[in-house]
């Protein structure tokens, strides 16, 4: 191992310990805003492995996300399955269409990517308002808090919640920094710099970028499903093209191709909009304007920006 091989796994590991202490150190409000933004930043890293690492713009993230989030849904509230096996239906729903779309939609490149996964976004947002007889539709429905356990742990307790979702954050935070530092994370890097040298190389270009898909979409509908089951809920807002647009700006607010860029840019726009909506009912317009000047200030995100000035070795 060289020299250098062990800070990121440091800082992974010292990040997931100051989110332990978290919940001791802060109020109730807070950790439990923060619980939610770990579920969030999972699926950002998700969204990230394919656009950061890969250079993939999907706009159909939320089609993953959603997949996940109704697998476990509609598995417990129709069939009455337990928490953890309909999870893991969740996790499979996603990888599974995340395999389907994949393959069609990476006979495209450029913007046709970009608009043939944000039609299949759509499309999947459109099926769910479709069979509003099992989904709801737009109202949702809610997922029993007694349903809600797991190991013998009432996953609607909020210290219970807050620990599975930094569980789930955590697991994805090294699990992805794992791959970045593999040989297959380094073909996803030479392919985003340089898709033609990388063919030329010999490179299978398509099966590489069709398996970092199937992965970003299997992690993305990790996050979904652990959303319904640790909050109770599920709705087609969650389907919605707003939920494909948003981990785009949290990977590049925090930092595209960086482990921890989206955490840190969920957390921030989280906060962001939270504390601007306490302002001014046009908050969205404050956001924007804050958007605009991190973009000009901060070209590649928060910490890639650090990475680039202060620390070249983070992930």
């Amino acid at each position: 191992m060289s020299s250098t091989d062990w800070r990121p796994l440091a800082l992974h590991l010292s990040v997931i310990g100051v989110l332990i202490a978290c919940w001791f150190l802060l109020p109730a409000y807070h950790s439990g805003n923060l619980a939610r933004i770990l579920v969030l930043a999972a699926y950002a890293s998700g969204f990230n492995l394919v656009f950061g690492y890969t250079g993939l713009l999907s706009l159909g993230h939320a089609l993953f996300f959603a997949a996940g989030l109704y697998g476990l849904g509609l598995s417990m509230h129709h069939a009455e399955v337990a928490a953890l096996p309909a999870w893991g239906i969740g996790v499979a729903a996603a990888a599974l269409v995340a395999a389907t779309t994949g393959a069609l939609a990476l006979r495209t490149t450029g913007v046709a990517f970009m608009i043939v996964t944000l039609m299949f976004a759509q499309a999947g947002f459109l099926t769910v308002l479709y069979f509003g007889q099992w989904t709801r539709g737009d109202e949702g429905f809610v997922i029993t808090p007694a349903a809600r356990t797991a190991f013998g742990f009432d996953l609607a307790d909020e210290r219970v919640r807050y620990f599975a979702a930094l569980a789930l954050f955590a697991f994805t935070l090294l699990l992805v920094g794992w791959i970045v530092r593999t040989g297959f994370g380094r073909s996803l890097v030479a392919i985003r710099e340089n898709e033609q040298r990388a063919l030329m190389l010999g490179y299978n270009v398509q099966r590489i970028k069709w398996i970092a898909v199937i992965i970003s979409g299997a992690v993305s509908g990790a996050a979904g499903a652990s959303y319904a089951l640790l909050f109770g809920y599920a709705g087609a807002s969650f389907a919605s093209v707003q939920y494909s647009i948003l981990p785009l700006l949290w990977t590049l607010l925090g930092g595209a191709g960086t482990t921890l860029g989206p955490f840190v840019g969920t957390l921030v726009m989280f906060y962001l909009i939270d504390y601007a909506s306490e302002l001014t009912d046009a908050y969205l317009l404050l956001v924007g304007i804050s958007l605009i000047i991190a973009t000009l200030f901060l070209p590649h995100g928060i910490v890639g920006t650090a990475r680039k000035r202060l620390m070249r070795w983070l992930p």
